[in-house]
């Protein structure tokens, strides 16, 4: 990222305000902290614009494989580490089809990845590519597995192939997907890079060596390749954690624009490619291929992604309301809890285990949890009772109110508050099904 001096360089130095800031260097330092766009300013120069969009953009180039809402999108990253700057683009995941299978089987292959679905504290977890790979070495073929593949599967894909006409022939069968054309290396390149252009598609290159690789993204962007990704050809842990560190370390450090494209290895399948793919999502890689995915291997590593492409600075929460578990009437009962993620989700679960309709009001705690909260000062009996008023909850049963039970000492307190007579509930969410019952019976 261009730094303030360097954008005050090439702007007017009108002072003319038209850009919404008193100065230029107002809007100079505005810029270099990311909170004013070059398109604000109506007197720049064309050159001076296309120089400051090369230099600000970030060292690493988004990619997008497909189209509309449920493309694949990579890269855009601007940081080695995350508590600098959250992760912005997750690792897209993609398991491969070939087309040496039957028919039947190519179907049944691309059901079985759109089946590999898990929700998991509420965030749904899904496939994201599946990969088409020519294994039959004939193009037609090819062109028609892409095509039973894509009449199959509404996500992005991936076409992996080292022949151009095979290549060709699939790019053809798929057209308005654009899928990312996988199969370049030196030796077909130029073709690959004209079917590239043709088609509108991005561009995955593979060299014998990083350096070789990066020499390939460069021919290709000098080219008019924009969009690509880099296939570090890793197979060993040891390579996979070298190669996309130094990748990495040269297009955030030293802004290396010829590694400043997504990452990508292929694994293979079984358990050393859930450690290779492991180790790729943890450092650096965009785009991890497997040969096959099991769903017991599949859940860890959807969650492991998850966690590393969350903000550490931000707690996960979920928005304060009241939120109806079963089919809540005026007499059922009434629970408040805090709006860290986790503890929501923990919660609800544990109710709908009851099988006893309730209102659960999700009070905003910034993300904190249940006596992390309440020492903050954030999950006090006035913090409760606003929420309360806010949401209506006591217009909605006559029951009185289930206290957390790690905050009993806020129910006498509450109970003055809100007029309505608090009940201490129980200290850990698993619980909750037996007092929920005993509380009904009683």
């Amino acid at each position: 990222m261009a730094t303030a001096m360097e954008f005050f360089k090439l702007l007017p130095k009108t002072n003319c305000k038209d850009c919404g800031h008193p100065t230029c260097l107002a809007f100079a330092m505005q810029l270099a902290n990311g909170k004013a766009s070059l398109e604000d300013c109506p007197h720049i120069s064309e050159e001076s614009r296309k120089t400051l969009n090369e230099s600000s953009a970030p060292p690493m180039r988004t990619v997008r494989i497909g189209t509309g809402d449920r493309a694949a999108v990579m890269g855009g990253e601007t940081v080695l580490y995350r508590h600098e700057r959250r992760f912005v683009n997750p690792t897209v995941y993609a398991v491969t089809v070939s087309d040496g299978l039957s028919d039947e089987e190519i179907v049944s292959r691309v059901g079985y990845a759109a089946s590999l679905r898990f929700e998991r504290v509420g965030t749904v977890f899904r496939l994201d590519c599946i990969s088409v790979r020519n294994d039959s070495g004939d193009a037609e073929r090819f062109s028609a597995a892409a095509s039973m593949a894509a009449g199959s599967w509404d996500s992005p894909l991936i076409l992996e192939s080292e022949s151009p006409s095979a290549m060709s022939a699939a790019l053809d069968a798929v057209k308005g997907r654009r899928p990312l054309i996988c199969g370049a290396y030196p030796g077909n390149m130029d073709r690959m890079m004209e079917l590239a252009k043709e088609h509108g598609c991005p561009l995955a290159l593979r060299g014998g060596t990083l350096e070789e690789t990066a020499s390939m993204a460069a021919r290709a962007k000098a080219a008019g390749i924009e969009d690509m990704v880099l296939d570090t050809g890793a197979v060993t842990l040891k390579q996979c954690l070298e190669r996309q560190t130094a990748a990495r370390r040269a297009a955030v450090r030293k802004k290396f624009r010829a590694l400043g494209y997504p990452l990508m290895n292929r694994v293979g399948s079984g358990e050393y490619a859930v450690a290779l793919a492991s180790v790729s999502t943890m450092k650096y890689g965009s785009l991890v291929i497997f040969d096959d995915l099991k769903p017991y291997e599949a859940l860890p590593l959807f969650t492991l992604r998850n966690n590393i492409y969350t903000d550490p600075q931000v707690p996960i929460q979920v928005k304060q309301g009241v939120y109806p578990i079963g089919s809540p009437d005026s007499h059922s009962p009434i629970m408040f809890t805090t709006n860290f993620s986790l503890t929501y989700f923990t919660v609800r679960a544990d109710i709908e285990k009851s099988k006893i309709p309730v209102w659960l009001q999700v009070v905003n705690t910034e993300g904190l949890s249940v006596l992390t909260a309440y020492a903050a000062g954030k999950f006090d009996p006035e913090h409760v009772a606003e929420a309360f008023r806010e949401s209506g909850i006591l217009d909605k049963s006559d029951s009185a109110v289930i206290v957390p039970g790690l905050v009993a000492r806020m129910s006498g307190k509450l109970e003055e508050i809100i007029g309505r007579r608090a009940v201490v509930g129980t200290n850990e969410s698993k619980n909750i099904p037996k007092h929920l019952r005993e509380f009904m019976s009683g």
